[in-house]
């Protein structure tokens, strides 16, 4: 495996760089993105879990070869120590103009903290049924 440069920044900043390659279909940008361990794990809608490298990297790439994919990650849940955080977003995924569906993705993305900098531990992403939620962190309401 190459050895993966140095990413100087927060798990955010991962995140934002995973969504951005995926936006590009960049293979090896986004494997770069990954912890090294080979205890990785990645799960598409409706797909069974990969684990490992070889698994992933092949799943992203047939993945690319019908184009780029572009999701925006809204309303983020984070909790965080040192050494780990646990993003729960909700994928918003450009259809290239197909009618809105009656579903949404739900993702969890799993940083770790390594001695190269944050790096993906696990993406698991699900369709859920139902309207997308509205953004909570807009309301109203105070407690």
């Amino acid at each position: 495996m190459p050895v993966k440069k140095q990413l100087n920044g927060s798990a955010d900043e991962v995140e934002a760089a995973f969504y951005d390659a995926l936006s590009r279909a960049d293979l090896d940008g986004l494997m770069a993105l990954w912890a090294e361990d080979e205890e990785v794990v990645c799960i598409h809608p409706g797909a069974p879990r990969l684990i490992g490298h070889a698994a992933i990297r092949a799943s992203w790439e047939a993945i690319f070869e019908r184009g780029s994919v572009h999701i925006r990650p809204t309303q983020l849940h984070a909790t965080h120590n040192m050494l780990s955080s646990v993003h729960s977003v909700l994928e918003e995924v450009d259809s290239g103009g197909e009618a809105p569906q009656d579903a949404h993705i739900l993702a969890t993305n799993v940083y770790v903290k390594t001695p190269h900098g944050w790096r993906i531990a696990t993406h698991h992403a699900s369709i859920a049924a139902g309207k997308a939620p509205p953004d909570l962190f807009k309301a109203s309401v105070l407690h």
